[in-house]
């Protein structure tokens, strides 16, 4: 039977792992693009240029996008004076600051929590969690959340997520510039001529499987992210059934209309419709699979 800590462990580091995998694949490709075609490695310098800037904007701006793309609403004491208790006493016991506190007005059962860092985190739930979950079962969701906040996932994240993206913005351009003839080198010989062709090759495949390859290692890193959480969040309340009941829940709540693709990955579930998704591109593990883990806790 494994522990709390061993789970966060092995999530640690198998999430490393992925977000490697996905370094790999930017440099990579963008390096190898450059060599075949221009014969130097200008591109990729030009591509950490460009990919600054938009981690920046993500990194500052996500939560708010985030909050508003999604219709929440921020309360307050007074009006779910029963909600901020239990966000303030598990943030007490994660030794964090108390986040703000967003309501979702949705039937549906969900939640997450954005922010960069503690300092800037907050939590939104849905009117439906509110309204079918009892104290133990708000725990173990809102412990969840809080263990997203305190593990830096949410800037880990958007860290991926901005590296997804620009790994296909770049994709796209470099294959508009190989079909146009842009830049293609010239060889000092035949072997030369050959070698950029083999390379150019390559590193066209390259560019339209990178894209996906690193998108299913976003969504990977995404399910191990929800594991380390669950742990997380039963290390903070050490009542594994509370968060297992609630998701048994939140299993058979319908979708929610508000939530969209660019923020689906943060929410506590699948907020979409779980039968038209398979695992394999699921930004979620199987409910079922972390219910099992919870009660082998």
């Amino acid at each position: 039977m494994s522990t709390l800590y061993n789970e966060i462990s092995a999530n640690k580091r198998r999430s490393w792992v992925l977000i490697f995998v996905v370094l790999v694949l930017v440099i990579g490709t963008v390096a190898l693009y450059s060599y075949a075609v221009r014969g130097d490695f200008y591109l990729p310098v030009v591509a950490a240029i460009f990919i600054i800037p938009s981690t920046l904007i993500g990194y500052y701006s996500g939560d708010k996008i985030a909050l508003m793309t999604n219709r929440a609403r921020e309360v307050s004491a007074e009006e779910a004076p029963e909600l901020h208790r239990l966000v303030e006493n598990i943030a007490i016991t994660a030794g964090v600051p108390k986040p703000k506190v967003y309501l979702i007005n949705s039937p549906a059962l969900n939640a997450f929590a954005t922010g960069r860092d503690p300092e800037h985190a907050s939590v939104a739930v849905t009117r439906g969690l509110l309204e079918r979950l009892d104290r133990a079962e708000m725990e173990g969701v809102l412990a969840h959340e809080l263990g997203h906040v305190r593990n830096y996932d949410i800037r880990f994240a958007t860290l991926v997520a901005v590296l997804v993206g620009f790994l296909v913005i770049l994709s796209d351009i470099f294959l508009r510039m190989t079909f146009w003839g842009g830049g293609r080198r010239r060889g000092d010989g035949e072997n030369s001529g050959q070698l950029g062709a083999i390379l150019a090759i390559v590193g066209l495949v390259m560019l339209i499987v990178s894209p996906i390859v690193a998108k299913l290692i976003q969504l990977a890193i995404s399910r191990q992210r929800e594991y380390l959480a669950d742990a997380s969040g039963v290390l903070l309340t050490r009542y594994p059934e509370g968060l297992a009941r609630a998701l048994e829940k939140i299993a058979g709540s319908p979708p929610l209309p508000t939530a969209g693709k660019a923020t689906a990955h943060l929410y506590i579930a699948n907020p979409f419709s779980r039968r038209s998704f398979s695992n394999l591109f699921s930004t979620h593990p199987p409910i079922e699979e972390r219910i099992k883990r919870l009660r082998a806790m």
